[in-house]
């Protein structure tokens, strides 16, 4: 069977790579013939209506004492690809990509099925301009079979306005079925859209470990530099003074896998986005993690390293909540950081446990509706 799958551009972000890879692998192991559909990028560029504006409001930034790159689009095209070097590297090496310049490119009979899902693909603004797109409005009326496994909303506020909850509704009414990541969006699709939903693993968690480990001894990459592992998004003065208090408290050497990736002003070499096989190492080698990122959280759970999770309101609670009610580790979750308490032992047979019955779950359901 032909499946494309349908997610989010793959870009410098970890989590989002490795559940594409791990989407793949897990249906190519089924039988299937995998790649994914992915839109070409396109050159940061100002709309021709909106250069006077905005080069005049750059002008006015740096006559006003904050220096600001009047002519930013062409660093960001200049600097991308090399941003982008190890990431880009590993895409390539290990995921197969069909590229367009459009859906409208593909055609009905390229795909037996279309797989949509997983990360944060039914949140607006994150595909891409039009959420519909998501949804598949560009196979209306194919004889293809479409399925959405593990999509997530992202949060669980609604953010859809009433078109595109229409729209999106009666296309996802079209699916042969439909599985989410976070509990919340199995109540956000009856609500809003009037289907029944399921809830299954992010992709991620359907790879043992060891498939993990393969990747970064492959790549001959080198042991960690400490033993706490501290992945953090959005750094704040708050956050690293955390972490230097966890470090005095368990003794460990803190060390990071990231950059200053999504900051344009930045000079290019603190830029450039360490390989996904190094940032894989770092649970393999830590002690202890400190994160606020949600696929921080599961390679945590994956490795069975002790953790503790900032909670990132900005990108999203549910989709922490959701993950770590599932495997009883709701107490790992921090939000103030005067309340710390590590929390007591982590039942590692027990989450081990529930892994597997999540995964058993998956491939029951993925082999039930894709006909695998």
């Amino acid at each position: 069977m032909r499946i494309g799958i349908l997610t989010l551009p793959l870009h410098t972000n970890y989590g989002g790579i490795l559940q594409a890879y791990a989407l793949q692998t897990v249906l190519e192991r089924m039988g299937g013939e995998v790649c994914l559909i992915e839109k070409r990028r396109r050159p940061a560029r100002v709309p021709l209506w909106k250069t006077p504006l905005t080069y005049g409001k750059r002008v006015l930034k740096n006559v006003m004492g904050t220096p600001y790159p009047i002519f930013i689009e062409r660093k960001i095209n200049r600097e991308t690809p090399v941003v982008r070097q190890h990431t880009e590297q590993f895409v390539r090496r290990y995921v197969r990509r069909r590229m367009v310049g459009d859906f409208s490119e593909l055609k009905e009979g390229d795909f037996d099925a279309i797989v949509v899902g997983s990360d944060q693909v039914w949140r607006p603004g994150y595909l891409g301009r039009k959420i519909e797109e998501a949804y598949l409005d560009f196979a209306c009326g194919w004889d293809v079979r479409r399925v959405a496994y593990a999509a997530s909303f992202g949060t669980d506020e609604w953010s859809y306005t009433a078109e595109q909850t229409k729209a999106c509704g009666d296309l996802l009414r079209l699916f042969e079925a439909v599985s989410v990541r976070e509990d919340s969006a199995v109540g956000l699709c009856r609500t809003h859209f009037g289907v029944e939903a399921r809830q299954v693993l992010d992709p991620t968690m359907l790879l043992p470990a060891e498939d993990y480990v393969r990747l970064f001894k492959a790549a001959g990459t080198p042991k960690s530099p400490g033993t706490l592992f501290c992945y953090i998004l959005d750094e704040t003065p708050e956050k690293m003074a955390f972490i230097d208090k966890v470090a005095k408290e368990k003794g460990g050497t803190p060390f990071h896998v990231n950059s200053k990736v999504d900051v344009d002003e930045a000079p290019v070499e603190e830029r450039i986005h360490p390989p996904v096989e190094q940032w894989l190492r770092g649970f393999h080698d830590a002690e202890f993690v400190v994160t606020d990122s949600f696929h921080g959280c599961v390679f945590s759970i994956l490795f069975n390293k002790p953790f503790v999770a900032i909670g990132n309101s900005g990108r999203g609670l549910a989709r922490f909540s959701s993950l770590l009610g599932r495997f009883g580790l709701k107490d790992r979750m921090l939000t103030d950081f005067s309340s710390y308490g590590e929390g007591g032992e982590i039942d590692w047979e027990r989450v081990n446990s529930l892994l597997e019955g999540g995964r058993k779950d998956a491939g029951e359901f993925l082999h039930r509706t894709l006909l695998l």
